[in-house]
């Protein structure tokens, strides 16, 4: 049997070997990315937040903030069933075909796509893999390679929680980094990504973890346990697939390089998060001089909900500074700090008030609970709303990406 093992791991590396000898996938070359061409490639992208990872702040809460929230609250509304055909529904309305093209035709060539891992599994023990969440991936992905518009995979939350915060959709902690369990979990994940995507040339490359280890934590304890898990994780995407990039996100919020030693993998592009900072050089200069250091490329993978002059005068610094860039997020509803907005719905009112109600008795949210009538046209509302056809283009935060209304 562990011939047999020995055997299947040589054939896949030699297989991987041969894919990179052939393949046509954007690389790297000291602090630049390359395209499948050789030439230089500035990645201009934009992050499809809410899609695949809902925010309760898009949704317009104020307290049910993670997914999981998110959706309780969906549930005791309308039951789950109903709150089932709304998700399903919502992951196919969100993004479609049209918002890719439209994201193309605007001048920017990469998306990054947060996702959650528990979309991707329909079991964890025994872990079996979803179907439908793959699926969800391979649709966006054909648009892109249709369109040319690169892709870079983000998981923004991973098993146990890589952040402790509701963006993660964990339990307030980041148990990943404790959890022997939850990391070889998170390997395992990746490397299914890996199998399944190793010959797809439109993918960039695979951004492990967002955001890991908000600063609240003991981040003497957990700083020096970001890049041992990096390097698991990234042995195990290795084990598939050795045409992408590794994307390193820095602790705390993405912003601290310093438990990173020197790369160790050449193909490895450090990411940097900022908002709501100053837009001058000494806001990323200890980035440039960690990319200078070590002759590695830099990406600045979020940034956004601020002003369109606050957008611009940092957008501008990055390219300045040969910095490729996603800005955060694509879409929303009612807000001016994104490509594209929507309406709120009628009724959506009840929903936002029930949503910010206090859940600490049952009692009270019978009390509360609006008519499941009005729910559920609110509910379809904001699944019609959202759909590309009805989003309004909010041209003051394009041109603040140096982009164009091409629509």
């Amino acid at each position: 049997m562990k011939t047999l093992l020995k055997t299947f791991t040589l054939l896949a590396l030699l297989t991987c070997i041969l894919n990179a000898q052939t393949g046509r996938f954007v690389s790297i070359k000291g602090k630049i990315f390359l395209d499948p061409d050789g030439k230089p490639l500035f990645l201009k992208g934009i992050n499809l937040g809410n899609w695949l990872v809902p925010e309760g702040y898009m949704f317009k809460f104020k307290n049910a903030s993670s997914p999981m929230m998110i959706q309780e609250v969906i549930s005791q509304m309308v039951g789950p069933e109903e709150a089932k055909k709304f998700w399903t529904k919502y992951q196919d309305s969100y993004i479609t075909r049209k918002d890719i093209e439209f994201i193309k035709t605007s001048g920017l060539n990469s998306i990054r796509i947060p996702f959650d891992y528990r979309v991707l599994l329909e079991s964890e023990n025994p872990v079996r893999f979803s179907s439908r969440g793959f699926e969800l991936l391979d649709r966006v992905i054909s648009w892109c390679r249709e369109l040319k518009v690169y892709v870079i995979l983000d998981m923004h939350c991973a098993p146990g929680g890589q952040t402790g915060d509701n963006i993660d959709n964990s339990f307030g902690y980041p148990w990943l980094f404790e959890s022997p369990e939850s990391q070889e979990l998170t390997a395992q994940i990746w490397q299914k990504i890996a199998e399944k995507y190793s010959s797809e040339e439109i993918i960039i490359g695979y951004d492990l973890l967002n955001e890991p280890i908000a600063h609240y934590f003991d981040t003497e304890k957990l700083n020096p346990l970001l890049e041992p898990l990096y390097k698991k994780i990234t042995e195990a995407v290795r084990t598939a697939d050795q045409n992408h990039l590794i994307f390193l996100g820095g602790a705390q919020w993405d912003s601290n390089f310093k438990p990173f030693g020197t790369p160790f993998e050449d193909k490895l592009v450090y990411n940097f998060h900022k908002y709501w900072t100053d837009t001058t050089q000494s806001v990323i200069q200890e980035y440039v001089d960690f990319s200078n250091k070590y002759n590695v490329p830099l990406w600045m993978s979020e940034s956004g909900e601020n002003k369109d002059e606050w957008i611009m005068s940092f957008r501008s610094l990055l390219e300045k500074n040969n910095i490729s860039w996603a800005f955060w997020p694509y879409k929303k509803m009612e807000a001016q700090t994104c490509m594209v907005t929507f309406k709120r719905p009628e009724f959506y009112d009840l929903v936002i008030k029930f949503a910010d109600k206090p859940r600490a008795s049952y009692g009270e949210l019978r009390k509360e609970r609006p008519s499941s009538v009005e729910v559920l046209k609110a509910l379809n509302g904001f699944l019609e709303n959202c759909r590309f056809e009805n989003c309004t283009v909010n041209d003051g935060y394009l041109k603040a990406l140096g982009l164009r209304h091409a629509l």
